[in-house]
């Protein structure tokens, strides 16, 4: 087990990049975080590098975005709320692979695969999936520092329309809206493997809480399909999928030992939560995030 205790990525490391970030940088973004009262403090340096490394090394940009991910992080309960490793996570990971994938694209951005491991719609429990995938994520970004760029490929073999009827629409908005204005990464990719006939039908749950620009990046790939090559080589995915990589079982052991050794990483994550009532002016609320419109988009009719 103590080969998979992940810790984490060193400063000097991270320094050596060619991110074109310095000590002095984030040093003016630690002296503006101690002036914000509902922030939390103990944020690290790494997680202030991973800010302003997706803000393009904009101070102001970078201010924004550390302010929102945490505001996200304490409104949407969800995906945020007591995240620890537990029983029903890891029930999660024997049922659905969510897999950081060895091999990057050309470009050198890191990808993460995800797939079914056990195809019953009765199984599939939509905001326990979306809230390990976030915490999977968080846990390789600890590990690994910046990235130039991150793909999500989401290998829809196996599913069929009993899995849209369990997705929570809520969960999919707050999922997308973290996405697209606060995750900590460069986001470059969302692909889409094995495209049910129905994909149809899960583009229009989906598109309405996507803007243009994520629009833009989403790739479907149909059934037999070798598109995704011109994206990223397929001998990386793995073996199950038709690479060259690891088996699905070697890759679920892999996973949940790791995440099983690093408990210790989320307990203490879980701490790091803004605290509403002090920030200066009004807390914010869901309404404030969303606009007083969440909750009013499509429904999905089944036919």
């Amino acid at each position: 087990m103590e080969k998979y205790v992940v810790n984490r990525f060193p400063l000097q490391d991270e320094y050596k990049k060619q991110t074109g970030i310095s000590p002095q940088d984030i040093a003016r973004l630690r002296q503006w975080l101690a002036t914000q009262p509902h922030l939390p403090q103990d944020v690290t340096d790494l997680d202030l590098i991973l800010v302003y490394h997706c803000c393009n090394r904009s101070t102001e940009m970078s201010k924004q975005v550390v302010d929102l991910h945490f505001t996200l992080r304490s409104l949407f309960t969800k995906l945020f709320k007591d995240r620890f490793y537990d029983d029903r996570i890891e029930n999660i990971l024997n049922l659905i692979l969510i897999k950081p994938l060895q091999l990057r694209t050309k470009e050198g951005y890191t990808v993460l695969y995800t797939c079914f491991l056990d195809t019953d719609p009765k199984k599939f429990v939509f905001a326990e999936t979306i809230k390990s995938v976030l915490m999977l994520i968080d846990l390789w970004q600890f590990e690994e520092g910046t990235w130039p760029g991150f793909i999500i490929i989401f290998d829809l073999a196996g599913m069929k329309l009993g899995h849209l009827s369990k997705i929570d629409l809520h969960v999919m908005q707050q999922f997308l809206f973290y996405l697209q204005e606060a995750m900590l990464v460069k986001f470059k990719g969302m692909h889409f493997l094995n495209a049910p006939p129905f994909m149809d039908k899960l583009m229009m749950l989906i598109r309405q809480f996507m803007k243009k620009e994520l629009l833009d990046v989403v790739r479907i790939h149909q059934i037999g399909s070798d598109s995704l090559d011109a994206y990223f080589p397929i001998q990386g995915l793995p073996k199950d999928a038709g690479g060259q990589y690891k088996s699905y079982a070697e890759c679920k052991e892999e996973v949940i030992l790791k995440m099983r050794a690093n408990k210790h990483y989320f307990e203490e994550e879980n701490k790091k939560r803004l605290t509403e009532s002090l920030r200066p002016g009004n807390p914010k609320t869901i309404t404030d995030i969303f606009g007083g419109v969440e909750g009013s988009f499509k429904k999905l009719e089944i036919d």
